[in-house]
């Protein structure tokens, strides 16, 4: 009988492949193609960790610009070299000086007010007896200066200052009336700002001076210890500082870490101006009793009409 070539021939095992056949072939390049994809990787993280070096100082340059482009048109760190801003600000000498963050864009929507803590250029009145600032000869520590002075890590500008506006174009300004107060058209200002240095309680009298408009005027916190309006450019209107000077306006104190908060833009002529609405003539806090004592003698006798018509029309109705 014929036989069948298929049935006589001996099966092999499954898994008994050769490397030749196509199952192995496959999976050796699968093998390779990860050992490829790894040495891949290690080549990138290898060219990644080369590459920091060299990215670092364009890295610097793009934060340096960033941070010149912030605190030329946003905001920026100051330190407060002098104590004519105590208690509010420190600055006095031995001490850690503050480090506020200056606001450059509250001014482009609104006016300066009174209250405001401020910094400015001072005017030609204020500086044109100093000396100009001497500066190093070193290029590269002046480098480091001007970069020490966006981060509030210098002084920016010996010739720029930080006040308190006390009053605004127009307005009238002088002290003080008998009670020590500066006084602002007429009417005392609400200062609890003031710090008496040397428990010296008395403050220095001038005026009245009308503030030019466009102008304020600026006087330190530390009352007895600071050259402000009063004395700036031989005082007077000359003691004035343009509005157009004001850098912008001092919101945080960012440094030290203990100092930490809110600078206080307390509106001495506001809180003035409530005070006084508030406590009226002592008379008048008599008018409210008259007013009611008057009232209740008619409406005492309109209840006792009433009364009596009520009950005689019940009686008929009986």
């Amino acid at each position: 009988m014929p036989s069948n070539a298929a049935e006589d021939e001996p099966e092999r095992p499954k898994d008994d492949m050769s490397p030749d056949s196509p199952d192995s072939a496959g999976a050796s390049s699968d093998e390779s193609e990860e050992t490829e994809q790894e040495a891949a990787h290690r080549h990138r993280k290898q060219k990644k960790q080369r590459s920091f070096w060299k990215e670092l100082p364009i890295l610097i340059v793009v934060a340096l610009v960033f941070a010149f482009l912030i605190q030329q048109f946003l905001a920026r760190v100051y330190m407060i070299p002098s104590g004519s801003m105590e208690e509010t600000l420190h600055g006095c000498p031995g001490c850690t000086p503050d480090r506020i963050l200056v606001d450059k864009v509250t001014y482009n929507f609104s006016d300066p007010a009174p209250g405001d803590v401020v910094v400015f250029k001072g005017p030609e009145p204020w500086v044109e007896n100093e000396l100009p600032a001497q500066e190093s000869s070193n290029g590269l520590v002046e480098f480091f200066r001007g970069i020490g002075s966006i981060v509030g890590l210098a002084p920016p500008d010996e010739r720029d200052f930080v006040k308190r506006i006390i009053a605004t174009g127009g307005q009238t300004v002088e002290c003080c009336d008998d009670q020590n107060r500066v006084m602002v058209d007429g009417q005392p200002l609400d200062e609890p700002y003031i710090h008496w240095e040397n428990g010296q309680r008395t403050q220095l009298e001038f005026g009245p001076v009308t503030v030019p408009e466009g102008s304020v005027w600026v006087m330190g916190d530390n009352r007895n210890n600071s050259q402000d309006s009063r004395y700036q450019g031989g005082g007077g209107e000359r003691g004035a500082v343009p509005v157009d000077n004001i850098i912008g306006k001092a919101r945080i104190i960012v440094l030290p870490p203990s100092r930490w908060g809110g600078i206080s833009d307390h509106n001495p002529q506001q809180a003035s101006a409530q005070a006084s609405a508030m406590s009226a003539p002592g008379w008048q806090d008599g008018l409210p009793i008259g007013i009611g004592a008057l009232a209740a003698w008619p409406a005492v006798a309109g209840g006792r009409r009433l009364a009596v018509s009520v009950r005689g029309t019940a009686d008929r109705k009986r």
